[in-house]
């Protein structure tokens, strides 16, 4: 009986693992529908994101307009769609700031040590102390309102999270017997750090950074939403979910859309980071 169970077993094909994570299938297709939205909008809607009919102002979500009207009879599922090109552009960029800067002070710091190590981590230690988004309008308002000094605010505000997990890292891999053989056999210290430390200090890095993108949309429709980001008429995130304030009585739709679009693009890349973070993208 029991060899018989074990050949009716052996003759079915394993559930691929990735199947097991619905969920994480789900948090990549949001992801990509909406990048797609932002690099071919035009696949998505026809409808014009700026210009309105007056006549079909305030109408609710239905087949004509899935996500209804504003107050100008714009179709708030083009802007959505059109929007999410400035919002992910900023996202992207500030991400890539804090990636990059983040990285470099990490490792500088890491591979350092000493005087150096220690200024530069009280620097960190002084923005960790300061909230993001306080520091990103801080920021924010020494660099002058628009999309891209909105991405360079919130790119700076997480260059301390990126420089922390980084030097952690370096400090980890620093220890490692390759890397020690490495320096027994004469390779220069550039090429030590480039070519061993960062390579395998990259991971959780890179986890972070997916992480740190959820975190990114949130700051930069934050920004937006306070009139930071772009100059109306042109459509953001976080603009569109302040412009339906005065019409939540009457037009719920206006902000609950939007902000339910940005909370499934955050909640998905969340998702994501938590699989590269546990190694449980399979």
């Amino acid at each position: 009986m029991e060899a018989r169970y074990r050949a009716a077993g052996a003759g079915r094909r394993p559930v691929p693992a990735r199947l097991r994570h619905p969920d994480l299938l789900l948090a990549g297709l949001v992801l990509l529908v909406v990048l797609a939205w932002a690099a071919v909008p035009a696949l998505f809607t026809g409808q014009d994101p700026v210009q309105g009919v007056p006549a079909d102002r305030l109408q609710g979500p239905s087949a004509a307009h899935v996500f209804g009207t504003d107050h100008l009879g714009r179709d708030l599922f083009a802007r959505v769609v059109h929007g999410s090109r400035l919002t992910l552009q900023a996202t992207v960029l500030a991400v890539l700031i804090g990636l990059v800067v983040g990285t470099l002070v990490g490792l500088v710091a890491g591979s350092l040590r000493g005087v150096v190590d220690d200024v530069l981590m009280r620097a960190v230690d002084v923005l960790l102390s300061i909230p993001a988004l306080l520091l990103s309008m801080a920021l924010i308002t020494a660099l002058g309102f628009g999309t891209v000094n909105v991405a360079i605010a919130v790119g700076l505000g997480t260059v301390a999270n990126f420089a922390r997990v980084m030097r952690s890292e370096v400090l980890k891999v620093s220890t490692s017997p390759y890397v020690e053989a490495a320096r027994a056999s004469g390779v220069r210290t550039t090429g030590v750090l480039f070519r061993h430390v960062l390579p395998n200090a990259a991971g959780p890095v890179l986890a972070l950074a997916a992480l740190e993108f959820g975190v990114a949309v949130l700051a930069v429709s934050a920004l937006s939403f306070l009139g930071f980001g772009a100059p109306p008429p042109a459509p953001e995130w976080g603009s569109l979910v302040s412009g339906g304030r005065d019409y939540l009585a009457t037009a719920w739709w206006l902000t609950t859309l939007p902000g339910l679009v940005v909370a499934a693009v955050v909640l998905s890349a969340n998702r994501i980071a938590q699989a590269l973070e546990n190694g449980a993208t399979t």
